[in-house]
């Protein structure tokens, strides 16, 4: 009988319940009061403005009034904490506006400074700041204008003797770039508020404890700079240094990247990525040269002709993928066909950066050195890295992938300065490049060692072959001057007295044989031999030409030798050949001798003769064309007039090959003149050559 009355007594309680209870259930819940955050006796220091913020998408300027309601559950505000971006909190690839509010009570120490002054670290993008609904300070220009810089940095702001009211923080985040993840968007750290002096002390610490974590990044980059200045250096000084060009442009671009967004320079964000770009896929094509001029792949005609190719294609979808920050992405219309081109232009040259791989497969059967090896691959390790951290993040924010975060993730701190994978990845290459450039120069050194033992040995082969102490010319006083453009020169002349029936004669030969240094040295070595034979028994000019004319043909390499031979008789008479050689000057005026092939052009080559007779006081003078040659400073030629002009003043061979190097030489210089004496008077030799005496 007592359970039916317990069971009523239930069911009534319920009914009563959802009577009452139920009306409660279908209203609206009671908001929540607005938190404030009561800073009291604060003085000389900072505090935190932590805990929860109001938050609310979208825009509205009442939003900075301080009447305005921000409650939990009115009008859509939440609370978001000011350590996490948006994006990790329920807003994930939100761009656009968001505001941020926060109530506050602020009660100055006793004697300290009433005013009040506020460190904002990063935000992403543009944002300004209210103190009850009046401007108090901004960072960037918001929308239908957008700018703002590539660095977020944190800034202060004067607030002044600000007391109870609301912080309304506006924030615009700019339209997402291809390789942003979701996560972006508003505060990553909590805004501190202090007196102006504390808070410029915080930015202060801030700012040293980021430039005491980059002291290891700048030395490398710095260290990349003398790299790119020394390759660049060496390719001017040596053009076919093409190892040096590329290593240099491949060091330049971290210091132009550096230069562009790591070191907080004052940037627009367009203008810091615009450049970036072309400046990323200068460091690509720089690495795909140095790896094909490394490895030895430039004899492989398509395998360059592609290389090329790429670096053309590379550059241009950069360049164009650049040329996008021009536009405003905020707007509707260009910024869907601009996320649009920015994805086709990304996916272009983010294909060809796997090119390096192509060239290292080629080139595993080659027998390279192991320094060679060594720059390759840790060059190829170093932006491969870089790569495949630019190539996941693009579209990170459709894919979730994690990879670039975990390859830019800190292995270990030094002294405040983390590394990564990619900073040990640019150690290593660095050193590579260093230890490379140090064989190198041994290298180098030891192989100018046996070039200056070559030119030693040519030296003293042209001393046999030029020797001090001419023969006298009975008749003829006899001046020399031979002045050879490098340490040895491709001019000779020899003076050979003739026997038997040529008794009383000379042979003169004077020729040039294209090109300088050692090879052109060691052809004059087999011209001057093979002179020597054949004045014992082909003395004649034109035929002594022939037979020179035969022993070079097929030995010159494409080159040419031309040629002046004579025989010079006591009493005067002088028969004349010439071999493409330019024309003897007789007194003021220029012989008119046949024209005839250099030596060593075609094999059956045919040489005509001159004779004259040279009279008591004549001048007689033979030379190269290195003193038609020579030039000055403003690319002028000494020319055939000044030629003239020289010789109608009748100079011994040393003043006139003086005028010339005066004028500026560029080839090698030999001048022989003869002067026919009266009977009685003593012949006489004068010899000029830098081979013995340096001028």
């Amino acid at each position: 009988m007592l359970a039916l009355p317990s069971r009523f007594s239930l069911l009534a309680g319920l009914l009563i319940a959802l009577i009452f209870v139920a009306p409660v259930r279908a209203a609206d819940k009671p908001a929540a009061g607005p938190q404030v955050l009561k800073i009291d006796g604060l003085g000389k220091g900072a505090a935190p403005l932590d805990g929860p913020w109001q938050f609310h998408i979208g825009d509205d300027p009442t939003w900075a009034q301080p009447g305005t309601a921000d409650t939990t559950g009115v009008r859509g505000w939440e609370q978001l904490s000011p350590e996490k971006t948006w994006g990790a909190q329920g807003h994930p690839a939100y761009e656009g506006y968001g505001w941020y509010r926060k109530h506050l009570s602020l009660t100055p120490s006793s004697g300290a400074s009433p005013d009040f002054a506020l460190l904002m670290p990063r935000v992403d993008d543009v944002y300004q700041i209210f103190w009850n609904g009046k401007l108090v300070g901004s960072n960037g220009t918001m929308p239908p204008n957008p700018s703002y810089t590539y660095a977020r940095f944190a800034r202060t702001f004067g607030l002044g003797p600000v007391r109870d009211g609301v912080l309304a923080v506006r924030v615009w985040k700019a339209p997402l770039d291809s390789f942003d993840s979701d996560q972006l968007g508003g505060m990553y750290a909590a805004p501190q508020l202090g007196s102006p002096e504390a808070i410029a002390n915080r930015l202060a610490v801030r700012d040293y404890a980021w430039l005491r974590g980059r002291q290891y990044y700048f030395g490398i980059q710095s260290l990349y700079g003398l790299v790119a200045l020394l390759g660049t250096v060496a390719w001017l000084r040596n053009r076919t240094l093409r190892v040096a060009l590329w290593i240099a442009v491949f060091s330049a671009a971290p210091i132009v990247s550096m230069v562009l967004v790591g070191m907080r320079l004052p940037f627009s964000y367009n203008f810091a990525l615009g450049w970036l770009q072309p400046v990323l896929a200068a460091a690509d094509i720089g690495l795909w040269f140095l790896l094909l001029y490394l490895l030895e792949l430039d004899t492989i005609p398509h395998v360059a002709q592609v290389t090329r190719i790429l670096a053309i294609i590379s550059m241009t979808a950069t360049s164009l993928d650049g040329l996008l920050t021009l536009f405003d992405w905020s707007n509707p219309f260009f910024g869907g066909w601009a996320q649009i081109a920015d994805g086709i232009f990304t996916a272009i040259f983010t294909t060809t950066e796997v090119f390096p791989l192509v060239l290292i497969a080629l080139a595993l059967r080659k027998r390279l050195d192991r320094v060679r090896w060594l720059v390759a691959v840790t060059a190829l390790f170093r932006e491969m890295l870089f790569v495949v951290r630019i190539a996941v993040q693009q579209g990170s924010r459709y894919t979730h992938w994690t990879i670039a975060d975990k390859i830019g993730a800190p292995l270990f701190t030094i002294n405040g300065n983390v590394f990564t994978l990619q900073t040990i990845a640019d150690t290593l290459l660095l050193l590579a490049i260093v230890y490379a450039v140090y064989r190198y120069l041994q290298e180098e050194s030891q192989r100018q060692s046996a070039l200056e033992q070559e030119f030693k040995s040519a030296r003293e082969l042209q001393q046999v072959l030029i020797p001090e102490a001419l023969p006298e010319v009975a008749g003829f006083a006899v001046t020399s001057a031979y002045r050879p453009a490098q340490q040895v020169g491709g001019d000779f002349f020899q003076i050979i007295p003739l026997e038997g029936t040529y008794a009383g004669s000379t042979l003169i030969v004077l020729g040039d044989v294209s090109g300088k240094g050692l090879k052109a040295a060691m052809t004059v070595s087999l011209i001057v031999g093979a002179t020597r034979t054949l004045a014992k028994y082909a003395p004649e000019p034109a035929e002594l030409l022939s037979e020179l004319n035969h022993r070079l043909w097929g030995r010159m390499q494409a080159g040419f030798t031309t040629c002046l031979a004579m025989i010079l008789r006591a009493d005067g008479r002088c028969t004349v050949a010439s071999a493409g050689h330019p024309a003897p000057f007789l007194n003021k005026r220029e012989l008119d001798l046949p024209g005839a092939l250099p030596l060593g052009l075609v094999p059956d080559a045919r040489y005509e003769e001159s004779s004259f007779d040279l009279n008591e006081g004549d001048h007689f003078a033979l030379y190269t064309d290195g003193l038609l040659e020579a030039r000055n400073a403003n690319g002028e030629l000494f020319s055939f007039e000044r030629v003239d002009a020289l010789f109608a003043t009748r100079p011994n061979a040393a003043e006139a090959s003086e005028a010339a190097v005066s004028f500026g030489q560029d080839d090698d210089i030999t001048v022989l003149t003869l002067t026919r004496i009266g009977l009685g008077e003593q012949s006489t030799t004068l010899l000029s050559s830098p081979l013995f005496a340096p001028a």
